[in-house]
């Protein structure tokens, strides 16, 4: 009788000793999918945003963001559950902040790709600087 598992139905990857890494694999793209799933939303971006330049209350999120406080609270408890923010109680209110962890993760994620636009990028820099050099500031006269 067969085992129903992952590891059975997925595609063969070779030799068996590889189950662990199809393993590891399929746990770490599941990770990533949520990850970018949690980011998607352009509310959860712009408060990401906020949070990158300082401590923000619920408060602060909703008047930067025209946002209403079930929305923002709605939004940080996924951004928390997914470990992109933390928060600490001061006084009566909870104050947010970024943890960069799963921001570090999505970049290292990235990272391969970013040789297929960085070149891109320099040579439309080298381009732009053929076409229009930077023309020398010329002092104003009194």
């Amino acid at each position: 009788m067969p085992v129903a598992s992952a590891w059975f139905d997925a595609p063969p990857l070779g030799a068996r000793a590889h189950g662990l890494t199809f393993i590891f694999l399929t746990r770490y793209i599941s990770t990533m999918e949520s990850t970018f799933a949690v980011i998607a939303e352009p509310s959860r971006r712009a408060i990401l945003s906020l949070l990158a330049s300082s401590e923000q209350t619920v408060g602060d999120i909703e008047e930067a963001l025209n946002l209403s406080q079930p929305s923002v609270s709605k939004h940080l408890r996924v951004l928390r559950e997914a470990g992109f923010v933390e928060s600490r109680v001061d006084a009566q209110r909870r104050v947010y902040r970024i943890r960069p962890e799963p921001l570090a993760e999505i970049d290292a994620w990235l990272a391969p790709f970013r040789r297929f636009w960085s070149a891109h990028v320099d040579a439309l820099e080298r381009h732009l600087d053929q076409i229009d050099p930077v023309p020398c500031r010329k002092e104003k006269k009194r």
